[in-house]
């Protein structure tokens, strides 16, 4: 996929854990040209998804909570949600930087607004929890919420509690400029939202004029949603889904990390080793390294391709 400078990169509105934003300029270069269908069966934030001209996109994800808040803003505009979202903020009582300075709030900008948000923030967290219709004004108290969250993550306990502490921000137009650029990208994208395990997405349904991107939790690393939902067995079920991709010609590219640390990923390398599959070493400097390479990163972030 060749890249246009002067088509700007769309940041998804969400920092949603291992995001692939900073590495665009080096993946996006890697994906066919043409694409009839995209799928993206680890969505995550929509930083990848977002920024595909294909023809149809689907993004799957398994958190609930991430497709709902998607599927509200698919039926939002910017001019609709902006006086929503403003309202919260007034009703609870939360900071508004493009309103009145730091000073206003008895507030540096160093230290940030946590201490003046925080009552209003337990508030805001404490109504959305007691929320039992996941509805409209469900997705648009969990936007809020993000926004004033602790570096704007998504946090959800075992019993389904948003249980994430105050951040430093709010609602600054930086924030905004995110909000309305990914609703106005998204308006123009033939684009649907679904909630189900990655293998519910039949590979017989797809050709190989469609594309499958895979960015699934990294087995080796230590985010705390590896923990819980991620595993061997769950690692395997992926890779075994892509060799099937790969038997139906289906072009794929996968999103990993072979090694960190001292730590390796045997499932990934035995699996590599024993296909003919392609492998891009990713850098961070944003300059492309080639398998070969002998000087690579701390931390091998790769994307696997089957072409």
């Amino acid at each position: 996929m060749q890249l246009n400078e002067k088509v700007e990169i769309v940041k998804s509105p969400l920092n949603y854990t291992g995001g692939k934003y900073k590495l665009l300029p080096q993946i996006l270069p890697f994906f066919p040209d043409k694409i009839e269908t995209f799928v993206d069966i680890f969505c995550g934030g929509c930083n990848v998804a977002i920024n595909i001209p294909a023809k149809k996109i689907i993004c799957n994800d398994i958190d609930s909570n991430l497709i709902g808040l998607f599927n509200f803003f698919k039926k939002s505009t910017y001019e609709t949600l902006l006086p929503k979202i403003k309202n919260v903020i007034n009703e609870f009582n939360l900071s508004d930087s493009n309103e009145h300075d730091y000073d206003f709030y008895n507030c540096t900008s160093a230290n940030g607004l946590g201490n003046y948000n925080r009552a209003g923030f337990m508030q805001l967290r404490e109504a959305f929890n007691s929320l039992q219709n996941k509805d409209g004004n469900y997705y648009l108290y969990l936007y809020v919420l993000i926004v004033y969250a602790f570096n704007n993550q998504i946090r959800f306990n075992s019993d389904g509690a948003f249980n994430l502490p105050v951040g430093k921000r709010d609602f600054n137009i930086r924030m905004q400029k995110k909000l309305k650029a990914f609703l106005q990208a998204l308006s123009g994208k033939k684009i649907t939202f679904s909630n189900k395990d990655f293998t519910k997405i039949k590979p017989e349904t797809l050709t190989s004029k469609d594309f499958v991107y895979a960015d699934p939790p990294y087995l080796i690393t230590c985010a705390s949603y590896n923990e819980k939902s991620w595993n061997d067995n769950e690692e395997k079920r992926l890779l075994d889904y892509l060799d099937y991709l790969n038997e139906l010609k289906v072009p794929f590219a996968l999103s990993n990390v072979l090694s960190t640390d001292n730590k390796t990923n045997e499932i990934l390398n035995t699996w590599l080793e024993n296909r003919n599959y392609n492998c891009h070493h990713l850098e961070f400097s944003y300059s492309n390294s080639n398998y070969h390479k002998k000087e690579i990163a701390k931390t091998d972030e790769v994307l696997i391709t089957n072409y």
